[in-house]
Order: C-alpha cells, then structure tokens, then sequence
C-alpha cells in the first residue's frame, strides 16, 4: 500500500520542527511517499523550500522517476480551540482563502504571532481540507463541538486525524479514534505528526524544546520525546501500526489526490496604475525616447539606439514594461521630495534603467551585458536595486505602502538563522553549561560565523571533551547551526501586484513601526518568479546631500552629484596619496593600500579600485598580475583579439563578472544565456556543487578555438575566484561615482564633508574620534560641544581667516536625546549664563544636564566639568518649572560654593571619551607613552629602518576577510597617526585572545615598505588595554557622593559595578570589527 504524510513540521515552525523542509523532501523521496504535506503552525514560510528541493530533485532525476507530490499547507492553531487544523488548500482560489486567513491573524498580533479564533476558520476555509487533530483528548470539552461545527459549516472537507503516539496503547487509541470519526461524521485519516526526517534529530528537537519552554535539559520532564517515533515513516511503517485501519491509510492517498494547488500556479503581475493610461509597454518606450534626448541631447549614438531596440523588446517579450515603470516611479517621487537616489548592481547593464533616470552610469564607461540583468532563458525576473539616503529612506517605503495598499505591498522577510555564536549561547544555556563556558566558546568565535566549535580550540580553553554532556553539547551546537530561528525583515526587497499580495502570500507585521512583511525570502519568490524592488539605504548618499546642503547655506553653489566637476586633478591626486577616510569605498586599510600603487587618474581607474580589492580578485589571482601590468614590470598579453576586446580595459585580467560572461561567449562558445548560467554557477559553487559540468563544457570550447590547454585552465581558474563576490562592472561603476564625489567632496570643502560624514553616523568604516583627527589633520579648527553655540547636528562657523570650523553637536553626547537638544537651541535666546538658566529656560531634565556637564558643555559659563557636574547635581526639579515662577521661592535650590581639585589631563581625556566617544585634548598614547618603553611612533614608520620594530596604540578597526588564509589586518592609532599590521594566522592563533579582545596593543615585528604604503607584520601581540585604566578614574569616585545642603532626603546612591580593567577599556575605546 502507498502512503502520503499529510502532517509534516518543519523547522520553519520555529524552535518545533528539527529537520530542514529539504531533507524532509529528500527523506519523502527515499522512502517513496505519494505525497507530503508541510504544515507548519499558522504558517507558509517553509513551503517554498520544499518545492524548490523536489524542483532540483525532478531536475536531477528526470521525468521518468516518480518523485511525491508537494502538498501546501498548514497548521491552524487557534486560541479558542482544543483541536488543531490541518488545513490543505484543493486549489488556487481555497490557497487564496487560506493566505488572506493568515494574514488577519497575523496583523492581529505582535510580530511572530498569529492569532486566530473558530470563527475565522468556519468563515474563511472555503475548499480548504480541513483534518482535525485534539490536543487536550477526545473528549475535552470543546472538541467534539469544534469538530461537529466544521463539519456542520464544510460538509465533504473534515477529516479526524489519527497520530500513533507510540506509548504501547496505539490500538486502543485509534480504536478511540475510530469511535469519534464515526460520532462526529468525520473519516479518519492517517497522520504521522512528523517532527523531524530521521530519528537521530530526536535529541535535537528536546532541545528545541527546552529554548521554547525557557528550560534546561534536565528540567525537560514529560515534555521530552518518549522516542524517535515522529520521524518522517515509509508506508510499511505506517501500515503496520494501521493494520486494523486500512481505510485511513487509504484516505491519505484520497486526500492528496484532491490538493491540486501547486505553487507553480502563482501567477504574478506588476501594478498598471503607473501606466496613466497608456499601454505599459508604450509608455516605456516613451519614456525611453525622452530619455534619450535628456541623456544624448547631441544625439544618441547608434550603438546606445540599438542597445534600446533590443531592451524593449526582450521587455516586451517578457512581459516587464510594469516592473519599469513601477521602479522608475519610486525613483520620482524620491527625487520630488529631494531624496538622493542611485540605482546599482546588476541593473547598470541596462540601458533602459539609464535612460528612465534609475542609474547613473552611461553606456560609454562600461560595458553593458544585458543578459546579466534579465534574460529571457533564465526564468527568472530582473532584480533592479536602488539605493537612497539612509535617513530618508523610510519615507519612500511609506510613500509605497500609501499608494499600493499594504494588502498589495510588502517587504521580504530574512530567515535568522542560529550561527555559531548564538548556538553555542543557547544550546550551552539548555544542556547546563556555566555562564563562563558558553561565553568562553562563544569568544573564541570572530564575527557571524557559521563554523562549529573548534575541539582545538575547546582543549586550549581547559575543557575536556571526554566529558559526556560537553561532547555532546558540542554535537548539538553542530546540528543546530543553520536552522531558522525566526523571521526579520529584508533590508529593502519590496513585492508590490496588482492583485491582492496576501492572497499570494501571508503578511505579518514587523518589529519596526509602520512595516508589514511577507513571510518568503528573496531566494523563495526568486523560485517562484515574483519581482522585487530593492529599496536600499546608503549612508554615503546622506552624506553627500547634507554635504550639498551645507556648500549652499554657506555661500556655495548648489550642487548635485550630476553637477559635480569631472576629471578634477587634485580629487585624483589626493586619492594617489591614500587621504582617503571617509570616501565611500577606498576607505578600508587594504583600499588606502592599494591606492597608492593603483594611482587613479580617471574615472574608470576607480571602478576597478572599487573591484579589485575583493575576495573574488584576490582568490582569483588577478590583483598582482593587473597591478604589475599597470606599472609596467610585466607585459601585457591578449591570446586573441575577441579576448583583446573583451579585457582591454582591465590589462588582459578578467575582473569583473561580465567580463567572465563575455570569456564564455566569444572564448568558449557558450550563448549569452549559458554564459549567465556560469556565472550563477560560479556563484554558488561551493554551496552547490555544480561547476564540474561547466568548467568540462568550458576548457573543451576553448580547446576548439585553438586556445593551449594550459591556458584554458588557468582561465576557468581565475573565473572561479567570483565564486567568492565577484563585482559586477555596472556596480563597481555606480559606486565608483559615489567614490569620486565623496573625495571631490574631501578635497575642495574638507570642513563640510567632515561635519556631513559625523552628522550622517553611524556609517562608514570610522568612528566619530577618527573623522574629528582626519579633520584636524587637514587643518580644520574642532570646536567643542558647548551650551551656547552647539545644536543637535555638527555645525560649520565662519572663523575671522573666512574658513570653516567644526562645531561638534549635541549628537556626539550618548544618551542625549534630540528633543533635549531642539528646547536647548529654542530657549537659547542670547545665551545662558550658567547651567541653572539653562534649566529653567529649557526645561531640562537633571539627567539631560548631567549629561551636558559630563560631556563638558559648560565651559563656556567658566565651569570646568567637575564644578559644572557639582552645579547640575544641586537642581532637584524633577518636571520643568513654570516659566514665570520665582524659581527660588519656596526652598533653596543652590549650592554653597566649593573649590573641587582640578581634573589632570588624563582624567579629563578619559571623561571625554566616556561622554563623547572622542577627544579634543589629547590621544591615550601620548599619555602613556612615558611608561610604554622601546616604540616607535606610528608617524615614523614612514623613514624608520626595515627590521624589526615595536609599535603601540589603540585598535581602531580590525579586519579578517574570509577568503584571506585566515589573516586579520589591524589598525592602530596613536598620537601621531596610523599603522597597518598584518597578523598571518600562525601568530593569530598564537595570541588569538589579545587580537580579538584587546583595545591597546603593542606589536612587535618586521617593518615593510613599498613607496609610501607601510606595513608592520606582527609577530608578537601584546594586550596592554589595563594601561587605559591608568589615565584617569570613574567620575563617581572622583567627585565622591554628595548630599546637597538643601535636599530634605537623601539620594539615592548609584550601584557601582566593578568591572575589569579590559572590560572598561572595551566600553571606552571601542573599534570597528569587519568580518
């Protein structure tokens, strides 16, 4: 007999299911089910998994193998029910009905929840079968009358589930089972209520278990699984068990017959509102032709006219004009409202995205391979992203959801995953593992890794893997990473249609505010054919707009990024000299490395400086051979004039991923279409497996052109380095742009750009401390905060030579709110004269003024931070006074006067710095320096001998690519500017632990120089960061705890926490870790 698994959980039913719905369908595939269902709690998320497996299984194994079919569906859990619901749509129309009865719960609820009642499922179930599965016992209270109330209102589509439990009373049960089906007038079916694939996934799902209950393992009880019965079962299995029962074993295969609904019948279709009444398609090619002009307005060239042919009509063919048109309409209305916009990606290869304004890269710099954007062989859509100023970005997404309709429109979800770090956090906590060995294991893990624990590393940690609960936490920890833990939102990727979404898919409410979300992934609706808009946010672009902003209000000409001068030799020349922090792009160590021995002169230098300093170039082994062909220590050599046309502009290195298209086409003889699927073969490799057929494929067309073997293999070689992010062209080029204004920016209005970069944080490669020394470097006056003079932003003031000062703004301060900041500059009228008017002006909270004293914002007024944190402590107000009050009527409220010592240097460092993040006094270094023997400074690096030297500062960012043979690149600072140390991976396993945690370091090791670019590699790592706790003391202790005279009652004192001095170092010098 034949069986079909109609109740399957997968681990898309979040800390439930315990296998992935992949290996549910292979295991279906194994044991030769009919069918199988995914029927997850109140959710579709991990269907689409499902059908893309068996659609990759179907594809492997051909059309003459019988696969199981794919059953959509789900679980309805309801809160006023003691049954739930299997609910499995019969076809399109009843998957509609059930969508749109998910998405009511779910908006309903809080972000992750659902909540649906009986009487939704009695009125929004129409075609659905419904099989009722009790979970408090056949008899309680309100299961038989939910069960009689489905069956009264869907005559035909109740179905009583049957679940063997496994306990030795089986028989009995589904006897059981039998009496009710008959009571009620429902058939008895079979279900296996799966969990998991296989049974040794068993201990996982009681771990699963326990992170649900907020458990450990040892208090799990009953709640554990009595065994590993819950496995996905072949029909054998099944028909033992049901031996007495055949008919409900039969009524599986009754019931999978009628489930006709498939996702392949989601059929998608772009809004037609923005057409105004024309045709799409028409309106396109109108919009194009206008583009033309505005672009070419001395006449397009025949190439580009050509170029447009052919777009519009793979478009048309397609059926895309919508999607356009839908994309070009955002953009508008961005640019309406003055929001900078750029689109990127894959969309620069098209010209029609260039002509309607979505781009800004002309056909001219690049070039264009429209296959890489869209391609009629592919089968799937086009992907068109569009980045647009970080802070305004929310702006565009309400303007989307306020024409669509939220019943039309809606973000992607992410999957989180759990990753090693908060594996080994929750698995640890569930098996019983002190606080100190989980954060033990989790430290040693760098970034968002997804490797498991190293028993290496676990042996180096004290701890002996011979222990049977650490061995196998250690196991658990391995097979838990990679499952889902829940759903976020997707940084961008919106879905609007024209039809109704939520009858497409289920939309739930986000965590944030005004944001609803649909519960697939960009890899889900990518399967099913289902266009998005990347609606993206870029820091750089806020940057360059207030940057913008602050030219005019100070004199300026008003700019935009069309508008700013080309070929500017003195942007380019400061980019030859690596004064590049703060340039979008170049800013990284390994990109001021590189820029000097690059020396970019024009602007298609900085689209491959952009690229090239990548893991898919540096694992392709394409930077040294192009960087030696630049300066001219090796020839250039093209084996052929097609490949001579096609890697002229890169010196015969191929390194963008057209150009590994282009190889394919003119050097192999691949279609324009199979080229495309190399790529994306390239790309995914590693994960998939599939590059043998292409590389054989591949080498053999190269043979045939007359190509030598040798040659042909390095070629595939190289190509196979995009496997790890190789850049498209067209994106290189559209952030090469934003590159060149931010350093044309940089070079003629220094002041603006620093005081727009700070006010546009967090962004960047930087901190706030290291934007105000660059600034201060390029002769830019840095004025502190100050009650009388700051605002929330950083401001720009006019100094007596006619240039520009920095004033830093109230946003530096932590903690300080923007409203405090706004009452501030409001009530400032002609100034305040010392902190109790700014009090009673402003209205101020204490803590706000506390925060204004520690940051020292009143010495001005003549008070230095301690006199003013004296001031602030003694106002007891706890709401605004009236305006017109007397404020001293009543009590006292001020303070007898007191002399208070005077802070030293290094006090007032480290108080600036807890305040601020940054200081304008002086750098830690140079107060440490005295007592750190044996260094070089970092400014003398530059004339110092080769060999070995010492070097000491703060760690400032910390890099380990992960295609770099595990190396990690540090940045250190001191008081006389930057180093760069490289750390190869024998020395970082060696002193692992001060490179990953410490804040102050000292370095030790062979000093290298290639003209004016500097490296230390380090050989010996020394953790100083306990120095850091020298230069000054807690405030707190400093001042003492004091009661003022006229307080009635004692304050209330604050709780000291002791912290290590490492750990306090963490908090005040933070860096910048990228992984």
């Amino acid at each position: 007999m034949s069986y079909a698994e109609l109740c399957v959980t997968s681990n898309f039913t979040f800390l439930t299911g315990a296998s992935h719905p992949e290996e549910l369908v292979t295991r279906a595939v194994e044991l030769g089910l009919e069918a199988i269902a995914i029927t997850d709690r109140n959710s579709l998320a991990g269907v689409v998994r499902a059908y893309s497996a068996l659609k990759e299984l179907r594809r492997d194994a051909g059309p003459a193998v019988p696969l199981p079919k794919l059953i959509v569906g789900c679980r309805l859990v309801l809160r006023d029910s003691a049954v739930d619901w299997i609910a499995l749509p019969q076809d399109r129309p009843a998957y509609a009905r059930l969508s749109r009865l998910l998405t009511l719960g779910k908006r309903r609820a809080e972000k992750g929840e659902c909540h649906l009642d009986m009487q939704d499922m009695l009125e929004g179930c129409t075609g659905i079968i419904l099989i009722a599965l009790p979970q408090k016992g056949l008899g309680a209270p309100n299961t038989v009358q939910h069960i009689q109330a489905a069956v009264n209102r869907y005559p035909g589509h109740i179905f009583l589930g049957a679940a063997p439990k496994y306990n030795g009373a089986d028989q009995a049960y589904l006897d059981c089972c039998m009496d009710l089906s008959l009571r009620v007038a429902a058939p008895m079916v079979t279900v296996g209520d799966v969990l998991m694939h296989h049974a040794k996934r068993r201990q996982l799902a009681d771990v699963l278990t326990c992170m649900r209950e907020h458990i450990t393992i040892d208090q799990i009880g009953t709640r554990a699984l009595p065994n590993g019965e819950r496995r996905l079962k072949g029909a054998g299995d099944m028909e033992r068990v049901f031996h007495r029962h055949p008919a409900a074993l039969r009524r599986t295969l009754e019931i999978a017959a009628r489930c006709g609904f498939c996702l392949s019948q989601l059929s998608y279709e772009y809004p037609d509102e923005i057409s105004q009444g024309e045709a799409p398609q028409a309106r396109l090619a109108r919009l194009a032709a206008e583009g033309l002009v505005r672009r070419y307005p001395e006449g397009a060239p025949e190439k580009a006219q050509a170029q447009v042919k052919k777009e519009l009509a793979l478009v048309e063919k397609l059926k895309f004009p919508a999607y356009f048109l839908t994309v070009h309409d955002i953009v508008q209305f961005a640019r309406s409202q003055g929001i900078l916009c750029q689109g990127r990606g894959s969309a620069g290869n098209s010209i029609l995205c260039y002509l309607l304004g979505i781009t800004d890269v002309s056909p001219e710099t690049i070039t264009m391979v429209v296959e890489r954007f869209v391609s009629e062989h592919r089968g799937e859509p086009p992907d068109i992203d569009v980045d647009f100023e970080h802070e305004r970005r929310e702006e565009v997404i309400q303007h989307i959801y306020k024409k669509y309709g939220r019943h039309r429109a809606g973000l992607c979800a992410t999957v989180i995953h759990f990753r090693s770090r908060a594996a080994i956090n929750e698995v640890g906590k569930v098996m019983g593992l002190s606080q100190d060995v989980t954060a033990n294991l989790s430290g040693q893990i760098w970034g968002q890794s997804n490797g498991g624990a190293d028993p290496e590393r676990i042996r180096e940690l004290g701890l002996d893997l011979n222990n049977r609960r650490l061995a196998q936490t250690i196991r658990l920890i391995g097979e838990i990473i990679g499952f889902p833990r829940h759903l976020s939102q997707h940084v961008g990727g919106f879905i609007v249609t024209n039809a109704r979404l939520d009858e497409m898919c289920p939309i739930e409410n986000a965590a944030m505010e005004d944001r609803t979300v649909i519960e697939w992934d960009k890899d889900d609706i990518d399967s099913l054919g289902i266009l998005k808009i990347d609606i993206l946010s870029l820091g750089m672009l806020t940057c360059i707009r207030k940057s913008f902003d602050l030219i005019a209000q100070n004199g300026g000409a008003n700019y935009s990024i069309a508008t700013v001068p080309t070929k500017d030799k003195a942007t380019y020349d400061m980019l030859c000299v690596a004064d590049a922090i703060g340039v979008f792009q170049v800013e990284s160590r390994a990109q001021m490395n590189f820029l000097p021995r690059m020396k970019p002169r024009e602007f298609y230098d900085l689209v491959i400086e952009v690229a090239i300093v990548r893991p898919g170039p540096i694992q392709g082994g394409m930077v040294h051979p192009y960087i030696n062909r630049r300066q001219g220590k090796e020839p250039v050599h093209y084996p052929s004039p097609e490949l001579e046309q096609v890697l002229g502009k890169t010196m015969g290195v191929p390194l963008f991923q057209e150009q590994a298209m282009q190889i394919a086409v003119v050097a192999a003889g691949f279609s324009p279409e199979e080229a495309d699927r190399l790529r994306r073969s390239l790309a995914t490799f590693r994960r998939m497996g599939t590059i043998g057929t292409f590389k054989e494929r591949f080498v053999r067309g190269m043979l045939d052109r007359g190509y030598e073997p040798d040659f042909a293999d390095r070629c595939f070689s190289q190509l196979e380095g995009f496997a790890e992010y190789g850049f498209p062209e067209s994106h290189a080029a559209a952030f090469a742009l934003l590159a060149y204004v931010s350093a044309w920016l940089k070079c003629h209005h220094p002041a603006v750009f620093a005081c727009a970069l700070l006010n546009s944080q967090p962004m960047g490669f930087y901190a706030p401390a290291q934007i105000v020394r660059d600034a201060r470097e390029h002769q830019i006056e840095v004025r502190p905060i100050c009650a009388n003079n700051s605002a929330w932003d950083n401001t720009l003031e006019r100094r007596a030579d006619d240039t520009l000062a920095l004033r830093l703004g109230f946003r530096q301060i932590k903690g300080f709110r923007e409203e405090d900041a706004v009452w501030i500059v409001a009530a400032r009228g002609n100034g305040y004269p010392d902190p109790e008017s700014l009090w009673l002006r402003a209205g101020l909270k204490p803590a706000a003024l506390e925060r204004l004293a520690e940051a020292d914002a009143f010495c001005d007024m003549g008070l230095g931070r301690r006199n003013a944190l004296w001031r602030v402590k003694a106002l007891r107000a706890q709401t605004p006074l009236p305006l017109f009050n007397d404020p001293f009527e009543g009590e006292g409220i001020r303070e007898p006067n007191v002399t208070l010592p005077t802070m030293n240097l290094g006090e007032e460092v480290v108080e600036d710095y807890v305040a601020m993040r940054l200081s304008l006094r002086a750098h830690p270094m140079e107060l440490l320096r005295p007592n750190i023997p044996d260094l070089t400074t970092h400014a003398a690096l530059a004339t110092a001998p080769l060999g070995r030297t010492s070097v000491c500062g703060l760690v400032i960012t910390r890099q380990r690519p992960g295609t770099a043979s595990g190396v990690v690149f540090l940045t250190l600072e001191d008081e006389t500017g930057v180093s760069n140390v490289v750390i190869w991976a024998k020395v970082y396993k060696q002193f692992r632990r001060s490179v990953m945690g410490g804040r102050l370091l000292r370095v030790t090791g062979y000093l290298q120089r290639e003209g004016i670019v500097v490296h230390l590699i380090a050989q010996n790592i020394e953790d100083l960061s306990h120095h850091l706790s020298d230069l000054g003391h807690p405030m707190d202790s400093a001042i003492g705890i004091t009661l003022p005279q006229a307080d009635d009652a004692p304050r209330q004192a604050p709780v000291k926490t002791a912290r290590h001095p490492r750990e306090q170092a963490k908090r005040l010098f933070p860096s910048r870790d990228f992984h």
